[in-house]
């Protein structure tokens, strides 16, 4: 049986797209997307190849319509793991059933795969790397090097493991919101007593209204194989940068599928929309009645022309060990923002609540000595 019969006959394999294998021209090197010239590039002879643009595409990624979305169905991927088969050298390699984007590890050819079934849906933007792993690797230093709970031995040794780079799925949704809403708002006066005592007594008063706001590029981690804490850590991500989806921009770096599907991102999206819509609600209440208190807000949310965007976000992927502990790290790939963990100084620790403690002590003594 040969290569198609058996593509045909399996529908666990998927076959890689031939136009993300680019070989140089110069050396015939496997081409990778290089951050410092925004091109691909050869890491073997340094011969550089500009992304073409693609005339029947716009140059970023169009928002896309939410309704008819979710009329396909399932939007999860749904599948543990497949067969993807090298062109290059014809060898077959098992994936995670979420990766899209990897290396032969025979060859090294990159290799970014086809979707597998029709309710899976395409990224259709990517925002590309911009931060080189050397120059990742020259944040992570600086940026454990602030530390202050981090041992000195540690700030010193550490030495970040190979670094790997990686586009992780995110949905983006834009929404026009309009909040109805009803709180109380108090306003503090000051009286005094019989006793010639001043106190501060708040005033009550019920208010409602509506408000409306234009959501822009909410975003929603589009996987739950990660540390969560860590990637909020390296956001923001400035999305409006995006170009429309092209196989180049991935080509020697990782990327995922998306896990949480496109429904269940809207339901994380619309809960953070709502913590934003209450603040800034709360702010809107503050503002106009002049008040120094709001409580009890409640609100009611209409969502219309909801729109997303599926993207690819750039990010570098490491760790380095003290005393036998492995501690992981992130870096954007755009901003280069770094999150992650880093060992604690259990005697910084100590030291700085006795500082608190002291200081705190030495202001109630002279409180105490000034009310004698």
């Amino acid at each position: 049986m040969d290569t198609n019969d058996m593509m045909q006959n399996d529908p666990n394999i998927v076959e890689t797209k031939e136009e993300t294998d680019r070989k140089c021209p110069q050396c015939a090197g496997v081409m990778s997307y290089d951050p410092a010239t925004g091109a691909t590039a050869c890491p073997y002879c340094g011969y550089v190849e500009e992304i073409e643009a693609d005339e029947d595409f716009p140059e970023t990624a169009e928002e896309l319509d939410f309704e008819s979305a979710e009329s396909t169905g399932n939007c999860n991927w749904g599948v543990e793991k497949k067969t993807v088969l090298c062109k290059s050298c014809g060898a077959e390699s098992i994936y995670d059933a979420l990766e899209v984007s990897s290396e032969c590890p025979y060859c090294g050819s990159n290799q970014v795969m086809d979707a597998q079934g029709k309710d899976t849906l395409a990224p259709n933007g990517v925002v590309p790397f911009k931060i080189s792993d050397d120059e990742a690797s020259k944040l992570f230093k600086a940026w454990i090097g602030k530390k202050f709970f981090c041992p000195k031995l540690a700030k010193e040794s550490a030495r970040a493991d190979s670094f790997k780079g990686i586009y992780l799925p995110y949905w983006t949704y834009d929404a026009q919101t309009k909040t109805s809403y009803r709180a109380q708002y108090g306003k503090d006066r000051r009286v005094r007593n019989s006793q010639g005592e001043t106190k501060v007594v708040t005033d009550w008063y019920r208010t409602s209204g509506i408000y409306n706001e234009f959501i822009d590029d909410q975003l929603v981690l589009g996987t739950n194989r990660h540390n969560s804490w860590m990637l909020k850590g390296i956001e923001p991500f400035n999305t409006a940068e995006n170009k429309t989806y092209k196989p180049e921009y991935v080509a020697g770096f990782g990327a995922e599928r998306y896990s949480v599907g496109l429904k269940e991102g809207w339901e994380k999206a619309k809960a953070a929309i709502q913590i934003r819509l209450r603040g800034n609600i709360t702010n809107k209440i503050r503002h106009e009645k002049n008040a120094d208190h709001v409580k009890d807000l409640h609100l009611r949310t209409a969502y219309t022309n909801i729109t997303y965007k599926y993207l690819m976000l750039p990010i570098w992927i490491s760790s380095f060990k003290y005393n036998d502990k492995v501690y992981q790290f992130m870096v954007n790939g755009q901003t280069g923002k770094v999150s992650g963990k880093t060992p604690i100084s259990a005697v910084k620790v100590i030291i700085t609540i006795l500082a608190v403690l002291a200081v705190l002590g030495l202001f109630l003594l002279i409180g105490s000595v000034m009310g004698e």
